[in-house]
């Protein structure tokens, strides 16, 4: 069986496709726009991805293709509907950077009360200004909005209760028994639910799916109701969030925000450029919520079981396309 990896991917990973007996091509950074002729010239029937996005001329063009690995979780960067009607399960890895993904959340959160990389930007400048940051809300107390229970959701729950917050949760299956199951209170799973925990909440942090329901669910109106100078953390995706009205609010409402998802955000290293950068109280990340070893070791070992388990039977283990 021919495995075409487009991404990094962790070397035992590599080892262990190889001891499945598979013919591995790793091929990371190759990028979308070479991604077809890649898969013509490998004969692949498996391709397994992190970044690069999966279109479906793509999959049009991959005869021998049957099985496309997201190696994480998310997969809005693969055309899913395009692969089940090619008969192309598509498969991912859920739960095995929630915690590093929760704990990047985290690090943001503290960032926007203590505002360290503000402190050290001025501390490699030879700039002592201790009366301008000795100004913090401190996270102990605080009322906590988290939007979504997925497993990073959940994470995130864990990790926020030993900062003693007051945690509100929300999310569109919610129920009273999953808020006492987890020790939170429950914020309801409707729109106007959404807006209330907004307007409650000292900071709010998102971990939905990205998908048509949560496109741009945090809008103007969504940061029209959120406190002047609460806390806004993304580490999902940046379909989510209305950028625009985002800067809106840090600017006229003092929101401070972490954020580790952009808009448009770019399919490889190199120049690139957000307006949202450039506003005081903006404190971003590139995209690597998911990027410690912990969790791409776990990733490379959910990949390989679910390549193991095609290989062997035909099964899509973690199928998302309904295959």
């Amino acid at each position: 069986m021919n495995v075409l990896i487009a991404d990094k991917f962790e070397t035992f990973g590599i080892e262990g496709l190889k001891a499945l007996g598979c013919t591995v091509h790793n091929e990371p950074g190759i990028g979308t726009e070479k991604l077809a002729e890649a898969l013509a010239r490998t004969n692949a029937q498996v391709l397994i991805v992190r970044s690069t996005k999966v279109p479906g001329p793509v999959l049009q063009g991959a005869p021998a293709l049957r099985l496309v690995v997201r190696a994480g979780a998310g997969y809005d960067t693969i055309d899913v509907q395009a692969a089940a009607a090619k008969g192309i399960g598509v498969c991912n890895c859920p739960g095995t950077n929630s915690v590093a993904v929760a704990e990047l959340a985290m690090a943001l959160l503290m960032e926007c009360d203590r505002r360290v990389a503000d402190q050290a930007a001025q501390f490699r400048a030879g700039q002592w200004s201790k009366k301008e940051f000795s100004k913090a809300k401190g996270l102990k107390g605080l009322t906590l909005g988290v939007v979504g229970l997925g497993a990073i959701g959940r994470a995130l729950i864990q990790r926020a209760k030993a900062f003693e917050m007051n945690i509100l949760a929300w999310s569109a299956n919610m129920t009273d028994a999953r808020a006492r199951e987890l020790g939170v209170k429950n914020a309801g799973n409707s729109r106007a639910d959404l807006l209330a925990l907004a307007r409650t909440a000292d900071a709010i942090t998102l971990h939905v799916a990205a998908n048509d329901q949560t496109k741009r669910m945090c809008n103007a109106e969504f940061f029209g109701a959120m406190k002047p100078g609460a806390y806004f953390i993304n580490t999902t995706r940046g379909s989510v969030v209305d950028e625009a009205a985002l800067r809106e609010a840090v600017s006229s409402k003092g929101i401070r925000c972490g954020l580790d998802v952009y808009d448009n955000e770019p399919a490889a290293d190199g120049a690139w450029s957000t307006p949202t950068a450039a506003l005081p109280g903006v404190y971003g990340t590139h995209h690597v919520g998911a990027s410690t070893d912990q969790a791409q070791n776990a990733v490379a070992e959910v990949a390989v079981e679910v390549v193991k388990a095609f290989k062997n039977t035909g099964r899509f283990v973690h199928c998302v396309n309904g295959l």
